[in-house]
């Protein structure tokens, strides 16, 4: 069975007691504690519909699933036909915004 969505496994600490998490790790492990990580999601949620780019992936997924016949397209189908698209179309104002918030937060905690 294949996974819906591609998110590396998670460490998993009795086949690996040894190892130092990475950077990436700890960062992630900073935004999840601090709540960081919610905010940050509902930030991005709200500037992505402001700027029309819901509604521009809403307008794709009709049309493939039309092409596609409705009752033959899977959400697998979906996602893998709308999600190198829709990475591409994110403005760069939201892109900046984001980045920027996140290395305020990374700032803050002195990493």
């Amino acid at each position: 069975m294949r996974a819906s969505v591609k998110r590396p496994p998670t460490p998993d600490a009795e086949i690996e007691p040894d190892r130092e998490p990475s950077l990436q790790e700890i960062v992630n492990m900073k935004l999840i504690e601090s709540g960081e990580k919610e905010r940050l999601k509902d930030l991005l949620r709200e500037r992505l519909v402001e700027c029309g780019w819901k509604d521009e992936m809403k307008a794709l997924c009709r049309e493939f699933a039309r092409k596609k016949g409705r009752n033959n397209v899977t959400v697998d189908d979906l996602i893998n036909a709308i999600t190198p698209k829709g990475r591409a179309s994110v403005p760069d104002t939201v892109k900046a915004e984001m980045l920027q918030r996140i290395r305020s937060f990374l700032a803050s905690i002195a990493l």
